[in-house]
């Protein structure tokens, strides 16, 4: 026979860790190599989690004809605000789009391993260009950090810092939770 309260303490348990593991970042910058790190003059704009995956094929080896290898295609992910709202996706390119329309076509300058060997490497990219009036458009710089695992077929997880040119007296500081930018999030707008 089950023990009900079992049940309950557990349940109540897991649920304490996952929000106290949900928490602990938010608003907050992480701490990241030094070759990671955007250039002077440009401030945080959007904290973001992506959730996707790395897409693979399977092709003829590069230095050997005769083995097949894992080749890297394209990702394929979907972004999501700190409170777990959809608000845009990723794919090739590397290409990430906002709901709002806005888009960034990134170009990787710097990669670190990050503490896990056997994750994808945290990047620093620089803005190839960036296009629409929203949150995207005005991106210079972008962090991919926090990754998850590699290798073909698997869930990955990562943090999106995306900046853009600090304006003359702003600081370069995290936005607050729900602004982009200074401003009220695009869900508020939508929500009135």
């Amino acid at each position: 026979m089950r023990n009900p309260y079992a049940s309950t303490v557990a349940g109540a348990s897991l649920a304490a860790i996952l929000a106290g593991c949900a928490a602990s970042n938010v608003g907050t910058v992480p701490v990241v190599p030094d070759n990671l790190k955007v250039p002077a003059g440009q401030t945080l704009s959007l904290v973001s989690r992506a959730t996707g995956v790395q897409i693979y094929e399977c092709s003829v080896g590069k230095t050997d004809p005769a083995k097949f290898e894992w080749a890297f295609k394209a990702p394929e992910a979907d972004l999501f605000d700190l409170s777990g709202r959809k608000i845009g996706k990723h794919y090739a390119g590397p290409t990430w789009e906002s709901d709002d329309g806005s888009k960034v076509i990134g170009e990787v300058k710097a990669r670190d391993d990050g503490p896990d060997a056997s994750a994808i490497p945290w990047l620093l990219l620089s803005a190839k260009s960036a296009s629409g009036a929203g949150v995207f458009g005005r991106t210079k710089s972008i962090q991919r950090l926090h990754t998850g695992q590699t290798g073909p077929g698997r869930l990955r997880s990562h943090v999106l810092l995306l900046y853009r040119q600090a304006l003359r007296g702003e600081a370069n500081r995290p936005p607050i939770q729900g602004q982009v930018a200074g401003r009220p999030s695009l869900a508020r707008k939508r929500r009135t």
